[in-house]
């Protein structure tokens, strides 16, 4: 019924978003004689913020055309190199001429980065990928809406996600390195444990786990602390509602994005409308650097996706209320699994000392449980004065945490592999 009402809402203020939209292009028309005056600024501002807060925000876009390489700018494409009703594997893929032209005799390792099925798109990651793309063969989880996957497709639980980390994977071979992205630690982990125990030539060469609640119970936040007050019978009752007829996904039974999004913006709901304020004033000033960051921001804050219910509900059980990886209990498909299993996969873990989302000590955890990785394969860094989103994304992300992640990963790329893709390399090169 929410999900319902929630759809009918936004059908029946679209006549108001159109007249929104219409006054803001009369009001900034240069035959408007208004469209300079402080009212008509003002007028136009409030069109153009009603517009962005009753908008349904699409999927966005990767935009990423080019990376460079050597001070080269090469042309990159994304392309699907694997691919399920539930995910598709994206490659983004250098242009292979003008990438062995601008690097060289340099060998660039294959990572896997496993983007959070927790409410927003992969698009969200833009800026990890953007830092490693000029010196690595980067592939992405692209996870699908719930909300477009037929019910015919099935269902999807933290089993499958596993299952789909172990089949990405292998698909991309060995000398693989994995880099877990907040929500998919536990999984990844699981995936490399159950990996390592049958002794899989495709288990990664690096685990890179970053603000991720591989043990929620050490400095639990505020989300933590939610999982562990109310009983699954409440989250059943007030997060799990049916996909509309609308949409390929009907009457899936799902975790909607925007009750997910409500949540976060609750976390701090004086900043998001401390920074719509300042988006009207910047409006009306005509700032438009300032009103580009805000827009750019909101796009992908705002573009929300749902979690179908069997994935949220087993995730919270195990993840936040049992622990069950964290304590030695948790199964995959009636398998246990053990990260002392994994001996020949190195470790690093990568916290923010102000993420309220993992506390710190939350992804520390993996050190804990992966026992048998010799110390010469583990780091674990934590970077100071960073929150969540600054783990994975901004300007210490990019000149502090991620040469650390691509020196930890060069360090632990195999000789086989260097001579094996140099090979590679000359030939395409002569050919």
């Amino acid at each position: 019924m929410l999900y319902s009402l929630y759809e009918l809402g936004h059908m029946s203020v679209a006549p108001l978003r159109i007249a929104a939209l219409m006054q803001s292009t009369v009001l900034r028309s240069p035959m408007n004689p208004m469209a300079d005056t402080e009212i008509g600024r003002t007028a136009a501002a409030a069109s153009d913020l009603f517009e962005s807060v009753t908008r349904r925000y699409a999927k966005p876009k990767w935009k990423l055309p080019t990376t460079s390489v050597n001070d080269v700018e090469v042309p990159v494409s994304v392309e699907i190199a694997w691919s399920t009703p539930w995910c598709n594997m994206l490659h983004f893929a250098r242009d292979a001429e003008a990438l062995n032209a601008a690097r060289g005799e340099r060998v660039d390792p294959t990572v896997l980065i496993v983007a959070p099925m927790s409410g927003h798109y992969a698009t969200l990651l833009r800026d990890t990928v953007m830092a490693f793309l000029p010196e690595h063969e980067v592939y992405v989880t692209d996870w699908a809406d719930a909300r477009m996957v037929p019910v015919l497709a099935g269902r999807f639980d933290l089993n499958d996600y596993i299952d789909h980390v172990m089949g990405m994977l292998r698909a991309l071979g060995p000398d693989t390195h994995v880099v877990a992205v907040c929500q998919p630690g536990p999984a990844v982990l699981a995936a490399v444990s159950l990996m390592a125990e049958e002794d899989d030539p495709c288990a990664p060469a690096t685990m890179t786990i970053m603000g991720s609640p591989i043990d929620a119970r050490k400095s639990p936040t505020a989300p933590n602390k939610l999982a562990e007050t109310r009983d699954l019978d409440w989250f059943k009752n007030n997060m799990i509602h049916s996909v509309p007829a609308i949409y390929p996904g009907a009457f899936r039974r799902v975790y909607p994005g925007f009750v997910q999004l409500a949540s976060f913006m609750g976390m701090n709901l004086s900043r998001h409308v401390d920074a719509h304020w300042s988006y009207f004033q910047n409006l009306v000033k005509e700032d438009g650097d300032s009103t580009d960051k805000h827009r750019d921001f909101y796009d992908e804050y705002l573009a929300v996706m749902d979690l179908s219910e069997e994935f949220y509900i087993q995730t919270l059980v195990e993840v936040f209320q049992d622990y069950t990886l964290a304590n030695g209990t948790m199964k995959h498909r009636g398998r246990s699994v053990d990260p002392g299993k994994i001996t020949k996969t190195a470790l690093l873990t990568v916290e923010g000392e102000n993420d309220d989302i993992s506390g710190i000590g939350q992804t520390q955890a993996a050190h804990d449980l992966c026992v048998n990785i010799p110390e010469h394969m583990r780091r674990d860094y934590i970077q100071p004065a960073v929150g969540h989103y600054g783990v994975f994304s901004g300007r210490r992300f990019r000149t502090e945490i991620y040469p650390r992640v691509r020196d930890f990963m060069r360090g632990f790329q195999s000789a086989a592999s260097r001579a094996d893709k140099r090979a590679k390399l000359k030939l395409v090169s002569e050919g």
